[in-house]
């Protein structure tokens, strides 16, 4: 028998307020049918004035929790992914603690920007597997509508607001493909492309800064590195693209997913996509997508998931696992 990181619970939460496409035509060159166009989006979501990236995640924690049937106490560690936590330290994972009322164990950010659920995966993985923790509160969790430039039409229309959490629980399993939890993961970067999508300022800089996106190169090392990785995950767990029951990906733009949907050979109607709804929210967008195509009853116990995302970098990877 070995130890596998089993998903128990999943949850979402997103603001209130409902931004259409068509808001954006009252100060910008653009429209409802050219966004829709060239993303896919109809509307996303924005968080209200002083409600930060830890209330979105506090939510979305809760649900998570909830459908798991144990209490925050029941925790031994969170993960929480994000490229826009409430103060430059502490980290939103330990303010998330404190929310929960969790006063043991420890908390902790990633910062892979949109990769950033693939690697607090990766990382809760690792830390069930070798004994570390036997319960984690994996968390996405994002507010980057307070880092867009609003005379940008190009980035300004693509981002929403928004989180998503996943309870991970160690189990034992056989080792076969047929276990429950992650099966594999791979992950990548290369500091090389920095230029391409990234925030013009940061805390040594002493200045706040705006998302800046190539979006046309993103868009081209996307459909070939999520393809890649996805493949090199599911080699890890010796399947192929015919075991897949869904494909979850980062909802960044919705002709990017259903090109890498075409290069893996696997149809759309096995393609979780709620970009339409949510827009891109960055590390939130994969367990909001797990959360919504639970909901939806989609994604199913047995079930096998690959999900596969890539930000700002740039860092991008995959998870294969069974429901």
């Amino acid at each position: 028998m070995i130890k596998r990181a089993v998903v128990t619970g999943v949850g979402h939460y997103l603001p209130e307020r409902i931004v259409p496409n068509t808001e954006f035509e009252k100060t910008l060159d653009t429209s409802d049918e050219w966004i829709r166009s060239r993303s896919g989006i109809e509307r996303r979501h924005f968080a209200a004035e002083g409600e930060t990236t830890s209330d979105l995640a506090f939510h979305a924690a809760t649900a998570a929790l909830k459908s798991a049937g144990v209490k925050a106490t029941d925790i031994d560690a969170i993960i929480l992914a994000t490229s826009t936590a409430d103060l430059t330290f502490p980290s939103a994972a330990t303010m998330l603690q404190a929310k929960l009322g969790m006063d043991g164990g420890f908390a902790f950010d990633v910062q892979a920007v949109c990769a950033g659920f693939i690697y607090a995966l990766s990382n809760a993985n690792a830390m069930i597997i070798s004994g570390q923790a036997q319960r984690i509160l994996v968390v996405g969790a994002e507010t980057f509508s307070r880092i867009m430039d609003w005379t940008d039409r190009s980035t300004c229309v693509l981002f929403g607001d928004g989180a998503g959490a996943v309870v991970l629980e160690a189990a034992e399993g056989t080792g076969e493909t047929a276990d429950r939890g992650i099966l594999s993961v791979d992950l990548h970067s290369d500091g090389r492309h920095r230029e391409l999508l990234y925030v013009d300022g940061g805390v040594s800089t002493q200045t706040t800064g705006y998302l800046r996106m190539q979006g046309k190169e993103v868009f081209r090392h996307a459909v070939e590195k999520l393809a890649k990785t996805a493949d090199a995950a599911l080699e890890k767990a010796g399947l192929t693209h015919d075991d897949v029951d869904w494909i979850v990906p980062h909802q960044a733009n919705l002709r990017i997913i259903k090109a890498t949907a075409q290069k893996l050979g696997v149809p759309m109607d096995h393609v979780v996509v709620t970009v339409q709804d949510h827009g891109n929210t960055s590390a939130a967008s994969i367990p909001l997508a797990l959360s919504v195509g639970v909901e939806r009853g989609q994604i199913k116990p047995g079930d096998l998931i690959v999900t596969e995302a890539i930000g700002g970098g740039l860092a991008w990877g995959s998870v294969v696992l069974r429901w």
